[in-house]
């Protein structure tokens, strides 16, 4: 009789385990894109401790030298959320319908306008009173010869700086040339100028160049956005919250511990980007990467004075990159016409965010 109910008992346990594991939901499996950058830093990190199994995701991180290099695999939908920089996401808007979910950093800070300690340029700083941080002034910059990565976030920071004393690119010579290209072409002596992004703009810190200007300081902006396929997002808005969580996690994280991350940050770099950076870089880059929490993203996007700032940043972007003829005035004003900007899923995020 006995041996009898421990049979039955057995059978039962094992049922209700058996019964358990298989109701149990495995993790939602998402496929993001991502570029060998500080955004992804904190996707990355995230995946490592577990956080994104916690919100009952499975992210995996897919490997993209570029944005547009992104969008070309957007449309057999290799990903679907991912990390990309302000232009390309204009693009992904005007093509794909694709939205514009969250701010993943700003920039402004990692481009940059330099010249050699020398350079007659530094002798006057705030020439314009709209921009007292900006060095320079028309006389000694008009006929100089800059280097620069023409129609490329480098180039958007030279073109603020060249507005700020009421120039063009035609006021000054061009040289167009990729970033390495320009830091060896600069450091044996040709030009005058050159506009560098990171980390290429911290080889040249090590140099002794100075910055006569960053993107923030000619009252622009150059944000990494997190994009959404349009679909996915429609069908999937509390996966899409989830995983801006999983992302602002991270923000939280970094605003608390900086660069004691940086053997973290290296590690990320070599592991995933395939880089050896040095701790000093590593700490240049969390450093001059400001990320927005929960409620400084609801600020970015609050349009109840108007146009956000997002908009704003957004704005600029296209209209520098129309002038430069990399879209057509027609197809500026259909990204115009596009509401791909959206607070939408930020606002179904779960709080309190860890």
């Amino acid at each position: 009789m006995k041996r009898g109910i421990w049979s039955a008992c057995s059978l039962l346990v094992a049922f209700v385990f058996a019964f358990s594991a298989w109701g149990a939901e495995k993790p939602m499996k998402i496929n993001t894109a991502w570029m060998p950058e500080h955004e992804t830093f904190l996707i990355w990190y995230a995946k490592q401790k577990g956080w994104d199994k916690e919100e009952g995701l499975e992210i995996e991180l897919k490997y993209f030298d570029s944005g547009m290099a992104m969008l070309e695999a957007l449309p057999a939908k290799q990903w679907v959320l991912g990390g990309i920089g302000g232009v390309p996401m204009v693009v992904g808007a005007l093509r794909f319908g694709a939205y514009l979910i969250a701010v993943g950093n700003d920039e402004s800070l990692c481009n940059v306008v330099m010249v050699r300690p020398d350079s007659p340029i530094l002798k006057q700083k705030g020439y314009n009173p709209k921009y007292p941080d900006v060095y320079g002034s028309p006389e000694t910059i008009k006929g100089k010869t800059v280097l620069v990565t023409t129609v490329s976030s480098a180039h958007y920071v030279l073109s603020n700086w060249l507005k700020v004393f009421g120039l063009k690119d035609a006021d000054v010579v061009i040289k167009n040339m990729d970033q390495a290209q320009a830091v060896a072409a600069f450091e044996s002596g040709i030009g005058d100028i050159v506009a560098l992004w990171a980390p290429h703009l911290y080889h040249g810190l090590q140099k002794g160049w100075k910055i006569a200007a960053d993107i923030r300081s000619t009252g622009a902006a150059l944000p990494i956005v997190l994009i959404g396929e349009k679909e996915f997002c429609d069908k999937n808005p509390e996966v899409v919250a989830k995983f801006i969580r999983i992302y602002l996690r991270g923000v939280n994280l970094i605003k608390r511990e900086g660069v004691k991350l940086a053997a973290d940050y290296r590690k990320f770099m070599k592991d995933w980007g395939g880089m050896d950076i040095s701790e000093d870089v590593a700490k240049k880059e969390i450093e001059m990467h400001p990320v927005f929490d929960y409620d400084e993203q609801l600020k970015l996007f609050d349009k109840s004075k108007g146009e956000s700032t997002v908009e704003s940043w957004q704005r600029g972007i296209l209209e520098f990159f129309t002038e430069q003829g990399r879209f057509k005035p027609e197809e500026k004003k259909k990204v115009e016409g596009i509401p791909y900007i959206t607070d939408k899923f930020l606002k179904m995020v779960k709080q309190p965010i860890p």
